[in-house]
């Protein structure tokens, strides 16, 4: 069965902002309801793929040091890489090279293996789903951490034939999409308690993004960044599909006193579908920022100038991330490597309580002054309009 965990929900504290400590037990894989014996979980044989990438390398260590017992093998493009990272997680590892795209070859290192990690992004502009399949062929359970709308729909497009093999697989299982899909999900369910049963669900759920530099995630989100700058954005609005221009729409969001206030625009993601059909929200956005500034401007310019044709371009964008990321490195150093993500949303009433608000101090203010001013009628209704344009502009 495939899963995302956009469908996830549990109690947790907190109410428009919620920090997930991460505890990663050992590995206890479930198949169709039975769990397998301990003694076999706690030496299962897990493959980590792109484990010499950041977000690879990262989950290897995290397993091998909350579950020394795992016979962890990971493969990634870089030997080197690999060697290295044997030497920092221990005895109970080893390297392999495997191409993704080489099905044959996939099957046959899935053979033996209890749990595949697919941590080999970038995930935009693949055509097909080639490790999940091989796992459903070998039987194997999956795991990935997918950021690509159009791969996360085909991987579910696949439930059937898991469910049929009898394997547990899950999506779009990374950091966001991942854990801010729970975070909104959670969201929903608070706003169920707060309306008393009544069954409300919010008007409005936004998705905000920032990352210093790299965000501490390497090249990867170079190549992802540019990718996304190659596809229409689909947000939804009172219920109904809309396309937007990649980069585009910016509000300022503040991130909390750690990160402040940062500027975020449009991106295509796939939590924004997730959100609209699972939680049953009418309307969703996405957006993500950068710093320092100039990597925004240099990013609305892309998706304004470039053709899509190019920026779809899997061989156009290692050429790109190749030229850039030694600068990043190097601003990294200056900016720091800082990931942070905000999920928000509000209720109809919500809204017309702000609007409300805003307005009574505006009548006052001009009520005060309209004695004073032969114009101040019209910068009242100017204002009006400019509060109220802000507040819609920031819906999507």
């Amino acid at each position: 069965m495939i899963i995302s965990p956009s469908i996830l929900c549990w109690p947790m504290a907190g109410r428009m902002a919620l920090s997930l400590p991460i505890t990663i037990p050992c590995l206890r894989v479930r198949c169709n309801g039975t769990a397998l014996p301990a003694s076999h979980s706690s030496n299962a044989r897990v493959l980590i793929l792109g484990a010499t990438g950041r977000v690879g390398g990262s989950t290897a260590r995290a397993l091998s040091n909350c579950c020394p017992n795992l016979q962890l093998v990971v493969a990634g493009r870089s030997r080197e890489k690999g060697e290295q990272l044997l030497r920092d997680i221990g005895k109970q590892a080893e390297f392999v090279d495997v191409d993704i795209d080489d099905a044959t070859a996939l099957r046959a290192i899935l053979d033996g293996v209890d749990l595949v990690v697919h941590a080999a992004g970038p995930f935009q502009c693949r055509e097909q789903c080639n490790v999940l399949e091989a796992a459903i062929v070998s039987k194997t359970a999956y795991i990935d951490v997918c950021d690509g709308r159009e791969y996360s729909q085909r991987a579910k497009g696949l439930n059937e034939k898991a469910k049929a093999a009898g394997i547990p697989a899950i999506t779009t299982a990374g950091i966001f999409p991942g854990i801010s899909n729970v975070m909104a999900a959670e969201l929903v369910h608070l706003a169920k308690d707060e309306s008393s049963g009544s069954g409300l669900k919010p008007e409005h759920l936004r998705f905000y993004y920032f990352t210093a530099g790299s965000g501490g995630a390497g090249p990867t989100i170079l190549a992802t960044s540019f990718l996304l700058l190659g596809e229409e954005v689909i947000a939804y609005r009172k219920g109904e599909k809309v396309v937007r221009q990649p980069y585009s729409g910016p509000v300022t969001v503040d991130f909390g006193k750690a990160v402040g206030k940062r500027t975020v625009y449009l991106l295509n993601l796939p939590e924004v579908a997730s959100a609209h059909e699972i939680l049953g929200v009418p309307n969703v956005s996405a957006r993500f920022g950068t710093a320092p500034a100039i990597w925004n401007w240099a990013m609305v310019a892309v998706a304004k100038f470039v053709p899509q044709e190019l920026l779809g371009n899997r061989a156009t964008i290692d050429t790109l991330v190749r030229l850039s990321d030694p600068l990043v490195r190097a601003l990294d150093g200056a900016v720091g490597e800082l990931m942070s993500m905000r999920v928000s949303s509000i209720h109809l009433w919500q809204m017309i309580i702000i609007i409300s608000y805003w307005l009574i101090q505006y009548l006052l203010l001009n009520f005060l002054f309209v004695l004073r001013s032969s114009c101040s009628f019209i910068c009242f209704v100017f204002a009006v309009f400019v509060m109220i344009h802000g507040i819609f502009k920031s819906m999507f």
